[in-house]
This record gives structure tokens, C-alpha cells and sequence, in this order.
């Protein structure tokens, strides 16, 4: 083939050429030479200013490309479908024949409708294309400019066949935020002779890393999640258009070669039939076809899986589509020496640019099969549904209907069907509320993710994992949930309306003693945020009382707050709690005496006096970036608690006093100075309280402000025999002794005020990592530990659950004036553990009460 000889042609050129600014090669130099391009369709050169591959390009620049490139051609169409945190437009470009654009809507409804059974739907091929979920793998952006111009003007009979037949979505920079930051590095480091070696300062970079979008998240362990804006925007997009294979580009180490999936054999989700693998195999053929005629290095079926169905290769595996991951050796900048010799940037961009095109060869020679494919998924589906023992889920939550709420939420962006109850039900000796109870029926398309999302599975065929074993969302949200039996669900009273779940509205009387509220909804923090922020005075209860209402006795439960009139109150200080009660959700109480018909009276000393809580958070070189991430976005955006982040190499330099709290996450804490350890410990002795999870609790507990202690690496590696192991059994240890993402089932004390608002001891904890603690033999302290047999969903190993059965994950102490909490596990993991985020806003903002 012709376009091969020229991808050869481009090899050799990467080999004998000195890299330098001038000599990048121009936009065409990529592309096949053997067919005319449109001169009325801009090259991204003649818009950006110089040939692809010499700078970083920008988002913006993309942006302003690609809105040029739909306006130059008919073939494209242009779409922004959400904004980033940052406010970045994200583009989804559409590329088909000039006559199919003008269906393209009707053509899609056909797609859908096929899906659906109806089989004299007749509907092109659509496939989608998605370029750097990691923004400091920026060669998949970079090449989808490229590919973009293919489309819209490459010319002849082979194009235009592709563009009659197709319908190529193309989501040119899945983060905005991190590709823009990591261009923004590569460039201000690039001088005119580039600098290879692998120690310059380019290829080293800073942190935060372009990898994450705007909070530090890793945005391709956000497709199930639904966390940020940037997922919802392409997971909405993805429904509308179900496509037949969806490519994720990706980049790796800059010692590696080229891979494309399938990937490890063994570590495929079991829900994913073995067709869709046989189809990777495939369309891997055209792949590796491409690149053997490059001479470019490649390989398969090693170091990546497709368990997880959160990433941007797996959920489409979920869904009937053909999910393919590639990953590029990484130039890390414009030029980097590697194993291989020195890695140009233009190079990496090449071999993203043929695999596209390779990906549209193989999609178009295996139309049918992929067609036949995915509509055979949908059947499948419904048979292993009809055959399912169950035949779906009822959910309840009844004291926080926020939580709920969010969760309901997100299984509907997957558009998971969910049926509310037309009455109450009685179901094995329990109650379910119409009001608060939702069931998810098996019996739907979705079926396959519905049980990965439930799964509480902890054995498995391959104990490897790339990234988490389990992602059970009810078990995140910290919901009840239970499974139905198949000939249970007749008898539910099922209605096609969910439960509205919103509280209901505050009805303050401008004569009220007080205002209360409870502090079970998990929006609670969010509204005693915003009051301390509008300078009203509150105060806490400590123990459960019941107080007389203009709407008669209500009971609230320890950790509820009051707002009294007798403290001086800001002008309009009603005005200010029913609109901050309305943007919280949260219903607010007029309370009419301070007398209460049970517990403490409203005056008394068990209700402390609450302050604004000054934060900072410990972030930075040596600092886990999505650990800091995670806790500032929850801050942020689900409390609105700004909190102050401070790199831990200037924590020295800083006035601590100014601040009443200090998180710190997991991190390197081991070269800290004794001057920064010894001003800390009198910070937290004249009244801090110092927030430390996973390896800033084993530094709290090594320096003895944290009275705990942690079982040390050598005692871990000591309770797996490894007498009899050979060689090749050195992964399986490794995977052994490592926790990537399990569920705990913790034991918490609920009269511990960091355990306020729950009203379940029994707690969910996501374990991601192989510390052992265990709080000293001393009362009080302990808020949460390991049941017995505590994995509830995910794997680790039976030495691994030995070890940690009955463990302590959550400790609390006074240490001087001030407070110590230590926890083993990522309170806030992902953005989407609700079940114990709670802890961290009770430990900022209930501390007065330890």
C-alpha cells in the first residue's frame, strides 16, 4: 500500500534527521501521500502558525482549528457539548459524507434503533475517536488535528467510501485543563536546540502534572464515575451515539515501544464477552500491520487490563462497544533519549496519527462483524438478564436524601432504568418507604454494568490488578442495598416515578428562639459553611435532645446545629438561613424555647460554640496529587470550605497559628526536618487539629502525636511464605501484598462526634493501600475498626485479611489543646466515596466537641 511506504518513508526520516525547530517536518509529512487533499481545508499549520509536533499545541488553539476546519468543509460537523472546570469548551466533531450530514440526527436514531431489535434499521458504522484523558500526553492530541484534517480533506475513492459508510466522532482533548498545562510547561522549557537528556528540566515535571484535569483527578478513572464535568459531558454524548469501537490514546514511559490492546489475557472483566476481545485481536491486525511497514517497535496482551470498568477503554466494553486502549512511548516534551535512542515529539505524534487511520481500515474491513456484534450484545444481555437468579435491586436510604440523590443521579447519566414504589413494602421482615426507596431492575440493556456496579465478588481468576477490584457504588455511597429474587419482583409495588427526594422547604418564623438543623444529610456541612461564612454565630449540640418547633416536638440527633437569636446575629440573619437552607437542600427548623422536651437545654455547656474553620491542606512535591485533589474538590465544591494549599517544602516558612486545621494526605514524610516536625507538634499542643491520612497518620504515630502504631513492611512481607515461590511468582506476590482498591467493612462508634450523623455503625471503607495500624490499648480514642471478616467487595489476600482483621482504621486523640486523627484509608477516594467523606468535614468542623 501506498500509505504504508510512506509511513516508511516517514520512519527513516525520524532516524537520519537532526531534530531541531526548523526541520519538523510539515502537517502533510504525517498523512498518506498518495491521494490529493482539498486546498480549500486548512492544514492545522496554516492556522496554528507551524507544522504539528514543533510546539505543544494549546486548547485553545484546538479550539480555534477545529471551529475553522467544520466551517471549510462539509464533511464536518461541530459541537460543544460541556465545559471544563476551567470553563474550556469540549468539542465533539462529527465527520461523515456531505449527504449524511445532513441526516446525521436521523442516521443516529437508526444506529439506536438497531441496538434495539429493530432489524430493518439500516445505520453506518460509527466509531469514536479520543485523543490525551491525560493531559501530559499531549502526542494524541497533538495527532487528532491531523486526523481531523484527513478527514475533512483527504480526497479519492478510499475516503470517501470511509465517510459514506461512517460516522467518526472525534473528541479531540478529553482534558482540556491538564493538556493546556502541560503544553504551557513542554513550551516555556523549550529552547532553540532541544535538550534530550532525560535529566533536563522539561521532562520533568512539576507539580501538579498536565496528567490531572483542574483538581488533580485522573479523568480516565472518571468514566463510571461521573465526577466531573468533563465525564458527564462525553458519557451524555456516548448514549446518544453508542459507537461500534471507541479508541482511547494514550502515552506511556519513554523506554517503552507501542501498545494496543487486547491487553492481558486474564485480567479481562468477566461481563465482557470473548467476541469483543476477537474483535481487538482484528482490528490489532491493521494496527500492527501499520507499524510493521513503519518499522516501529509494538506490543500486546502484557501490562494492561481491562477489568475496571470505569476507564475510557472498558466502558465501552460494558455497553456493546469495542473499547481499544493504545499507549505511546512518551517524549515528554519536543526530544528525550531513551533505551531506543532519542524519542522526537513529531515521532510519538506519527504512530497515534497511523494507528487512527489503521483503526478506520480494520473498523471498515470488520463493519459487519462489529455491527453483528454489537446488536448480538444486546441479546446476549437479555438472556443472561432473564437468566439471573436476581432480578434487581432495592435501594433505600431514608435520613439523607442528599446522598441518595447523588447516587440516583449517576446511575441515571448511564441511563440505568430505576423504578420508584407506588406504596410502602414489607420484604423479608423489613420496611421499604415509598418516599426513600428506588429499585433497579436486571432486566434492561444495562444489565452487565448494573452488576459490576453491585458486585460484592472477592474471588478472583487473576489476583493482578491494574487499578481497583471493586467499585460498588451503593457500598461508596454508603446506601442499603439489597438483592431481589427473581419471583420477589412481581410482587413489588413498582411505579414509574422516583421519589423526589428533596427536602422540604424551611418555614422560618421571624419570631423563632433558635433555628436548628440535623446533621445527617450530607449537605449539612455545606449549610453550616455557608452560615460561618456569612458571619452568623452557631453552635453544635453534643448529645441528642428534642426541642418545641412551630411545627411541634422535633428530636435532633447529636452533631445538629442551632443558631440562637441570643448571640449577636448579622442584619437579615433569617433572610441569609432560608437562602442558604434552600441552596443546601437542607431543611432548617424554627425552634420556639430554649427549653427542650429532652437532653440538654439549648444553653447548656454540651453545646459548643463553632468558629470558622481556617484549613490548610499540605500539598506539592512529595505530596500525592490526587489525594490533595480529592480532598480539596471535596472542600470545595461539596462544602465550599476554601482551604488554603500549601507546598509541603514551604510548610517551615509558614505562620501556622493563622490556621485551625492541617490535612495532610499520603506523601514522602520521611525527610522531614526536626524543626518543621517539632513546630507542628506545638501547633497542634496550643489547639490545631491535624487531619492525617494513610502515610501522614504513620508520621503522626511515629512522631507520637498519634497514639497508634504501624505494623512495619518487613512484618508485612514476613506473613506470605515465599520458601517454594520461583522466579516467575514475583508479580503474583506483588499482587499479593498489595491492596489496589478493596472495600472494608469498618465498625464505627457512632457517640465518637466524628462518627455524628451516621446512624449505621456499620461503614464502608475504601482501602487502597497495605498500612496496618492499630491504636493504643487506651479508651476513647478508637472511632472506627475492621470487623472480623471486614472485605466486603474487591480482593486482597487471605494473609492480607489476617492481618488487618480487627484492625483500627480511624483514631483520635487529644494531644495537648489540640487533636490528632489518624486514618488508614482515602476518605474522599475519587470524588464519589460519599459514604465517609463525612468523617472529614466532621473532623474539620466537630472538633469542639472531642
Amino acid at each position: 500500500m501506498n500509505v504504508l511506504k510512506r509511513i516508511s518513508l516517514w520512519a527513516l526520516w525520524l532516524l537520519v534527521s537532526p531534530v531541531s525547530m526548523a526541520q519538523v517536518a510539515s502537517d502533510l509529512d504525517y498523512l498518506p501521500n498518495d491521494i490529493q487533499y482539498d486546498a480549500n481545508v486548512p492544514t492545522p499549520e496554516s492556522v496554528l502558525g507551524y507544522p504539528v509536533g514543533t510546539w505543544h499545541v494549546r486548547h485553545d488553539q484546538i479550539v480555534h482549528y477545529l471551529y475553522q476546519l467544520a466551517e471549510s468543509s462539509p464533511r464536518v460537523s461541530i459541537e460543544e457539548i460541556g465545559r471544563s472546570h476551567e470553563q474550556r469548551p469540549i468539542l465533539l466533531l462529527a465527520f461523515s459524507s456531505a449527504a449524511n450530514q445532513q441526516d446525521l440526527s436521523t442516521l443516529r436514531k437508526t444506529h439506536l434503533a438497531s441496538l434495539g431489535g429493530d432489524k430493518n434499521a439500516t445505520s453506518p458504522l460509527v466509531l469514536w475517536m479520543g485523543y490525551s484523558v491525560h493531559g501530559n500526553e499531549p502526542s494524541g492530541a497533538n495527532a487528532g488535528l491531523l486526523v481531523a484534517y484527513y478527514l475533512a480533506a483527504a480526497q479519492g475513492p478510499k475516503i470517501e467510501k470511509l465517510l459514506n459508510d461512517t460516522v467518526i466522532l472525534l473528541e479531540p482533548a478529553l482534558n482540556p485543563d491538564g493538556l493546556s498545562r502541560f503544553a504551557q510547561w513542554a513550551n516555556m522549557h523549550k529552547g532553540l536546540n532541544l535538550v534530550s537528556d532525560p535529566n533536563h528540566r522539561e521532562h520533568k515535571e512539576g507539580w501538579p502534572s498536565g496528567r490531572t484535569n483542574h483538581y488533580w483527578f485522573d479523568l480516565n478513572r472518571d468514566w463510571l464515575l461521573l465526577t466531573h464535568p468533563e465525564s458527564r459531558a462525553r458519557i451524555s454524548q456516548f448514549h446518544q451515539w453508542r459507537p461500534h469501537v471507541l479508541t482511547d490514546f494514550h502515552e506511556m514511559g519513554t523506554n517503552s515501544t507501542f501498545f494496543f490492546q487486547p491487553g492481558i489475557p486474564t485480567r479481562k472483566n468477566p461481563w465482557t464477552p470473548d467476541e469483543n476481545v476477537e474483535l481487538t485481536h482484528e482490528l490489532g491486525k491493521f494496527h500492527a500491520s501499520a507499524l510493521d511497514a513503519a518499522g516501529q517497535l509494538y506490543y500486546t496482551q502484557e501490562d494492561f487490563d481491562d477489568f475496571y470498568y470505569g476507564k475510557g477503554s472498558t466502558y465501552p466494553d460494558s455497553m456493546g462497544s469495542v473499547g481499544i486502549l493504545f499507549e505511546q512511548a512518551s517524549s515528554r516534551g519536543h526530544l528525550q533519549d531513551s533505551i531506543h535512542g532519542p524519542l522526537s515529539f513529531p515521532a510519538t505524534i506519527q504512530n497515534q496519527v497511523t494507528t487512527s487511520i489503521s483503526t478506520f481500515d480494520g473498523a471498515l474491513a470488520n463493519a459487519q462483524k462489529l455491527k453483528d456484534y454489537q446488536r448480538g450484545f444486546a441479546a446476549q444481555t437479555a438472556r443472561l438478564a432473564s437468566k439471573d437468579d436476581v432480578s434487581g435491586y432495592l435501594l433505600s436510604e431514608a435520613k439523607d436524601k442528599s446522598r441518595f440523590k447523588a447516587l440516583l443521579s449517576i446511575l441515571s447519566q448511564h441511563q440505568i432504568r430505576m423504578h420508584g414504589l407506588s406504596k410502602d413494602l414489607e420484604l423479608e421482615g423489613r420496611n421499604y418507604a415509598s418516599d426513600n426507596t428506588v429499585f433497579v431492575p436486571l432486566d434492561q440493556p444495562q444489565y452487565r454494568l448494573i452488576k459490576s456496579i453491585f458486585s460484592t465478588r472477592t474471588s478472583f481468576n487473576d489476583n493482578t490488578f491494574y487499578d481497583v477490584s471493586n467499585w460498588n457504588l451503593p457500598l461508596a455511597f454508603d446506601i442499603d442495598f439489597v438483592a431481589v429474587e427473581k419471583g420477589r419482583w412481581r410482587k413489588l409495588p413498582l411505579s414509574d416515578s422516583l421519589p423526589t427526594l428533596t427536602a422540604q422547604p424551611s418555614e422560618l418564623d421571624a419570631g423563632a428562639y433558635a433555628y436548628a438543623f440535623s446533621w445527617q444529610d450530607s449537605n449539612a456541612p455545606k449549610l453550616l459553611q455557608s452560615l460561618l461564612a456569612k458571619g452568623l454565630k452557631v453552635k453544635v449540640a453534643g448529645g441528642a435532645f428534642t426541642a418545641n418547633t412551630n411545627q411541634g416536638d422535633i428530636a435532633f440527633e447529636a452533631g445538629s446545629v442551632i443558631i440562637p437569636r441570643a448571640l449577636a446575629q448579622p442584619d437579615g440573619w433569617q433572610r441569609l438561613i432560608e437562602q442558604a437552607s434552600h441552596q443546601a437542600g437542607v431543611r432548617v427548623w424554627s425552634v420556639t424555647s430554649g427549653l427542650t422536651a429532652q437532653g440538654s437545654d439549648l444553653g447548656s455547656r454540651q453545646m459548643a460554640m463553632l468558629n470558622p474553620p481556617k484549613t490548610l491542606l499540605v500539598g506539592g512535591e512529595g505530596t500525592s496529587q490526587y489525594e490533595v485533589g480529592e480532598v480539596w474538590h471535596y472542600l470545595d465544591q461539596h462544602v465550599g470550605l476554601p482551604a488554603s494549599i500549601i507546598e509541603l517544602e514551604r510548610l517551615h516558612r509558614v505562620e501556622l497559628a493563622a490556621y485551625s486545621h492541617i490535612v495532610m494526605v499520603e506523601g514522602n514524610y520521611g525527610k522531614l526536618s526536626e524543626a518543621l516536625t517539632d513546630k507542628l507538634e506545638a501547633w497542634i499542643r496550643q489547639g490545631g487539629v491535624l487531619i492525617a491520612q494513610k502515610s501522614a497518620a504513620k508520621l503522626a504515630a511515629q512522631q507520637e502525636w498519634l497514639q497508634a502504631s504501624f505494623v512495619s513492611d518487613k512484618e508485612i512481607q514476613d506473613v506470605f511464605d515465599t520458601k517454594t515461590l520461583s522466579f516467575s511468582d514475583q508479580e503474583a506476590l506483588q499482587g499479593k501484598q498489595r491492596i489496589a482498591g478493596a472495600v472494608f467493612a469498618g465498625q464505627v462508634d457512632l457517640s465518637h462526634p466524628l462518627a455524628f450523623g451516621y446512624s449505621d455503625a456499620n461503614v464502608a471503607f475504601l482501602r487502597n493501600s497495605n498500612m496496618v495500624m492499630q491504636a493504643a490499648d487506651k479508651p476513647f480514642i478508637t472511632v472506627s475498626k475492621y470487623k472480623a471478616k471486614a472485605l466486603q467487595a474487591g480482593y486482597a489476600s487471605e494473609e492480607m485479611q489476617r492481618l488487618l482483621s480487627g484492625r483500627t482504621n480511624l483514631v483520635a486523640n487529644k494531644l495537648g489543646k489540640g487533636i490528632v486523627i489518624g486514618t488508614t484509608d482515602n476518605l474522599t477516594f475519587r470524588g464519589y466515596w460519599y459514604g465517609t467523606s463525612r468523617f472529614l468535614s466532621n473532623a474539620i468542623y466537630l472538633s469542639p466537641l472531642m
